[in-house]
């Protein structure tokens, strides 16, 4: 397209809110892919598997007891994970007064939505097409899509009678994204992933979300085709083959996005890394997740202006 180059540069800015280069954010992405893919082969040793970690892919893509077998039983998994996480969630962060309900995606769009979604008030779970709907996938896309991911964060920005109208209900996807990415991580400390192969799920999203970065930049700046995307993303990941296919397409069709969700997770991991190692024991991880959320949806550098403040705030103390 004309100005292609320049109008994927405008794309990451508006999706990200950073100032990177495709060649910067590709690089990043590779560094990503590297390091979590080391923690993927130590979980293939724990659990004793022989064979390539090709071969471990096509287990976890193949063997029924990673399946459910109704929709009803993948619901109600969902909906045990999420009770099991708030009984944690008072430890890391204020909760809100709003609550969210679980629901299956409508029928009529379901063959083409993603996994699942969520916002304020509402957890919608795709029950269609049962063998690419992972259980092991499950505890990863709960924390992401319900509490503590965009459910809380959405219920708590809305809160924030403070703050101005379109901080408390606008989103920026590099905020949003980041956080809901962060909160499968925390689900680490919370307790909430059980076997070993719902660690690999959880490693499985964050690789997914890693591989995006060098994905979407591929497509959009370095040539690559379709095939080359799907490649790299099913090598890489224990996505389903029909996960595989529309999270490609969509990388396709709205350059940037994706860009959005790791890039957003690295910023708050290395910001809550500085408030740890400057604060030493005045650290304090609740109000740390309350300061993040309580900014309602913000750029990303304006998120570190205020965790900065709150970092010296807290020495102050």
């Amino acid at each position: 397209m004309p100005d292609g180059k320049a109008y994927y540069k405008q794309q990451i800015h508006e999706y990200t809110t950073l100032d990177l280069s495709p060649d910067e954010i590709h690089r990043i992405g590779l560094d990503e892919v590297a390091r979590i893919q080391k923690e993927m082969n130590d979980i293939i040793k724990q659990v004793k598997f022989k064979g390539s970690f090709a071969e471990f892919l096509t287990f976890l893509r193949t063997d029924p007891q990673f399946y459910a077998r109704t929709p009803e039983e993948l619901l109600s998994r969902a909906a045990w994970i999420s009770k099991r996480a708030d009984g944690q969630l008072g430890k890391y962060m204020t909760l809100p007064r709003a609550r969210f309900t679980i629901v299956p995606v409508p029928p009529d769009i379901a063959p083409f939505w993603t996994a699942g979604r969520g916002g304020m008030g509402t957890y919608w779970l795709n029950t269609y097409n049962l063998p690419s709907r992972p259980l092991y996938n499950l505890p990863a896309l709960t924390l992401h899509e319900s509490d503590p991911g965009h459910a809380l964060q959405g219920a708590i920005a809305a809160e924030q009678k403070n703050l101005p109208e379109f901080r408390r209900n606008a989103y920026i996807s590099a905020y949003g994204e980041g956080w809901a990415l962060y909160c499968e991580k925390l689900g680490v400390e919370m307790g909430i992933y059980e076997t070993p192969y719902e660690d690999f799920g959880r490693l499985t999203y964050e690789m997914w979300r890693a591989t995006r970065l060098v994905i979407d930049t591929g497509v959009h700046s370095k040539g690559w085709s379709r095939e080359q995307a799907l490649a790299y993303l099913r090598d890489h990941t224990a996505l389903s083959e029909h996960e595989v296919t529309t999270e490609v397409d969509r990388y396709i069709s709205w350059p940037g996005q994706a860009l959005s969700y790791k890039l957003g997770e690295i910023a708050i991991v290395r910001l809550r890394a500085q408030a740890e190692n400057e604060l030493g024991d005045k650290f304090d991880i609740k109000g740390f997740h309350d300061t993040l959320l309580k900014q309602g949806s913000v750029p990303l550098p304006v998120l570190e202006q205020q965790i900065q403040a709150y970092i010296a705030e807290r020495k102050k103390a």
